[in-house]
């Protein structure tokens, strides 16, 4: 008999547990929401140089400072590492990137003010410590050696696995920022339509979101290079998930694959025990090395269903994960463009109408190319900036369709506006930023920093 777990929540005792995990996330139409999380690099303002975790002028005495407007800290040892209010919450990436999960919200006006308030509380701190914050998709300057890993224990077991498995894993955790949106389903089908229609667009969302065109002062030939970086972090655990278009998809196979995700860690009173590259169905017997006759709790399944990093991730809410970090137009416009596509029937039944018949090839094409090419990619004929068009009329429909006004009663589809001007010009951010750094900025950093900061 093996022992109880001892990780919280109610023990593994079979398979089906797992499937039911992600079964209890459908949810009537009537409480669907949206949760919006973006992350940005934190710098001190006069040296452009980023912001370690302890001193005066750090992260730490960030996460302090914000206690101010009624966020409650996280401690890990004995540094604060997280901040709780309600249902959102501050969270610290590897390298010091400063995470806003926003809550779960109804309407884009609501997570369009959330997002504006963080900004505002975060700039007020920032400014009183002399430093600053900016969304980018990559640390435009910053080498590997110039960051600063935060203290919690989970980076830890992570920062030394991730060289034995890609040559990019240490700068994805270190110097990439995203913006994410996290949506609901009704069932097990529309989970299923949802998970093909966002995984197939991901790339178009990549395209119009890239804004991660620099490496250590060079530009170096790609629009979305935070994007090309999760092609050579980890193989069993990242990319496009092809099984995802395979007939019979649903709980059942996503919860095959993440079987065969190798674990990284347990936790345990408080403490992060290291079990990386180990399995979970060794674990359902009892046999996981690092906790040998011990079966994982349903907790166990939760925590390792967020160490798999693929382009759209199942949780008991769909997480859109393909795009660049970027100026708080675009924090706004990436849960707009996927609300307005999943969220309305008539607009993802048009959206899957668009990449129903994309082979295995396309869908691996595009992952690959569009982060260098953005929207100047040629798919299928046609230039990637006209397929984005259509994706986003679409998102313009279903956002209509939704009909959620605002105090002065505007729709939902005034968030659309910096995707507006990316398909009439065919011009990402990225493409701005570069046109500026070679004209205007003359090459300059300090220019870049100081007119996109937040």
């Amino acid at each position: 008999m093996s022992a109880p777990p001892s990780g919280g929540g109610a023990p593994i005792e079979n398979r089906r547990q797992l499937i039911e995990y992600f079964a209890a996330g459908n949810k009537p139409r009537a409480q669907w929401r949206m949760g919006t999380e973006h992350e940005k690099f934190g710098y001190h303002t006069k040296t452009l140089k980023p912001l370690a975790y302890d001193g005066p002028d750090g992260i730490r005495a960030m996460l302090e400072g914000l206690t101010r407007f009624g966020w409650e800290p996280v401690i890990e040892g004995n540094n604060p590492i997280a901040l709780l209010r309600g249902k959102a919450s501050i969270t610290l990436e590897p390298g010091g990137q400063f995470e806003l999960s926003g809550a779960p919200l109804e309407t884009l006006h609501e997570a369009a003010a959330e997002n504006g308030q963080h900004i505002d509380e975060v700039k007020q701190v920032a400014g009183e410590i002399g430093a600053s914050f900016i969304g980018l998709g990559f640390a435009p300057e910053w080498t590997r050696e110039d960051m600063h890993w935060m203290p919690k224990g989970r980076y830890k077991i992570m920062r030394e696995y991730m060289p034995k498995v890609g040559k990019l894993g240490l700068d994805m955790m270190l110097r990439t920022c995203t913006v994410q949106t996290n949506l609901d389903f009704d069932s097990e089908a529309d989970m299923v339509k949802k998970f093909r229609v966002s995984l197939a667009l991901q790339p178009i969302a990549t395209a119009l979101f890239a804004n991660s065109p620099f490496k250590e002062g060079k530009d170096i030939g790609f629009k979305s290079y935070r994007s090309h970086i999760w092609t050579d972090t980890d193989p069993d655990r990242c990319g496009v998930l092809p099984f995802v278009f395979e007939d019979g998809f649903g709980f059942e196979r996503y919860v095959d694959y993440m079987l065969d995700v190798p674990m990284y860690f347990v936790y345990r009173d408080g403490k992060y025990i290291d079990a990386s590259g180990q399995s979970f169905r060794d674990f359902l017997k009892g046999k996981l090395p690092a906790r040998p006759g011990e079966l994982p709790s349903i907790n166990d399944w939760a925590d390792h269903i967020t160490t798999a990093f693929p382009e759209v991730r199942l949780k008991r809410f769909l997480e859109m994960r393909g795009a660049d970090s970027g100026p708080l137009g675009a924090l706004n416009a990436l849960p707009a463009l996927w609300v307005g596509l999943l969220y309305d029937q008539t607009a993802l039944d048009a959206a899957w109408d668009l990449v129903k018949d994309w082979t295995a090839a396309d869908h691996d094409f595009l992952r690959a190319e569009t982060p260098k090419s953005g929207l100047a990619t040629m798919f299928r004929g046609r230039v990637l900036s006209e397929l984005a068009r259509d994706v986003v009329e679409i998102a313009h429909a279903g956002l209509r369709a939704r009909n959620r006004l605002n105090a002065v009663g505007a729709d939902e589809t005034m968030y659309l506006a910096p995707l507006d001007r990316a398909v009439a010009s065919g011009q990402a951010p990225a493409d701005e930023l570069l046109a500026r750094w070679h004209g205007e900025w003359k090459g300059s950093f300090a220019a870049l920093f100081r007119d996109c900061a937040y």
